[in-house]
C-alpha cells in the first residue's frame, strides 16, 4: 500500500476523484469549495462578533471546510515525511534544460532545493518571492472571490462565467510569472 501511495497516480484515476468532488458537495448542500475562504472560517471562530465580515454561523458554512484544510495539511505533512519518494521526479529533457539554465540542477523528490530550501530564505529574492508572492496569493484570492481549486473545481463545474473568467486570469498569471518574472529573480 506504501508503494501504491508513493507513486504519482495517473489522471483518469486522479481526475475522476477530483470530478466526483462537486456532486457529492451538491450531494451535502453545499455549493462552495475551495481553500482561501478558510481564513475567514477560522477568523469568525477565533473572533466571533468583533468584525462584521466574520458575523456568521461558521459552524454551519464552514465547519467542514476546516475540516478539510485540516485534513490536507496534515496528509501534506504525512506524505512528505513517511511517503517521500526519493527517486527524481520525471521531467522532460526539455524542462531539465530550462531549469538548469536557472541553476536547478538537482532534482532529487518532489521539491528542487534549488527553489525550496531554508537557505533560501536567507537570500533577499527568496524572502521577495515568499513575501511578495504571499501578498498576491492571498489578495489575489480574496479580489477574485477565491483560490484556484475553488473556481476551478467548483466554480466551472457550477457553469459561473466569473470562475471561467478566474481560471483563465490564474492561468495568464502563471505563464507571466513562469517566462518573465522567475528568470529575472533566479
Amino acid at each position: 500500500m506504501t508503494e501504491l501511495l508513493q507513486q504519482p497516480w495517473p489522471w483518469y484515476v486522479s481526475g475522476p476523484l477530483i470530478g466526483l468532488v462537486v456532486p457529492l458537495l451538491l450531494l451535502i448542500g453545499s455549493k462552495q469549495f475551495g481553500v482561501s475562504s478558510n481564513l475567514r472560517h477560522a477568523c469568525a471562530a477565533c473572533m466571533p462578533g468583533r468584525v462584521e465580515f466574520f458575523q456568521y454561523d461558521w459552524k454551519e458554512n464552514g465547519l467542514w471546510n476546516l475540516v478539510f484544510i485540516g485534513g490536507t495539511v496534515l496528509g501534506g505533512f504525512l506524505a512528505g515525511w513517511y511517503l517521500n519518494n526519493p527517486e527524481p521526479i520525471d521531467l522532460s529533457q526539455q524542462t531539465v534544460t530550462e531549469l538548469q539554465a536557472l541553476g536547478i540542477t538537482d532534482f532529487k523528490g518532489m521539491m528542487p532545493d534549488g527553489l525550496f530550501s531554508w537557505q533560501n530564505l536567507a537570500d533577499p529574492s527568496g524572502i521577495i518571492v515568499l513575501i511578495v508572492g504571499g501578498f498576491f496569493v492571498g489578495f489575489g484570492a480574496r479580489y477574485a472571490g477565491g483560490c484556484t481549486s475553488g473556481h476551478a473545481i467548483s466554480g466551472l463545474a457550477n457553469l459561473q462565467l466569473a470562475s471561467l473568467l478566474a481560471v483563465i486570469g490564474f492561468f495568464i498569471g502563471g505563464l507571466i510569472i513562469t517566462h518573465f518574472v522567475y528568470p529575472l529573480i533566479l
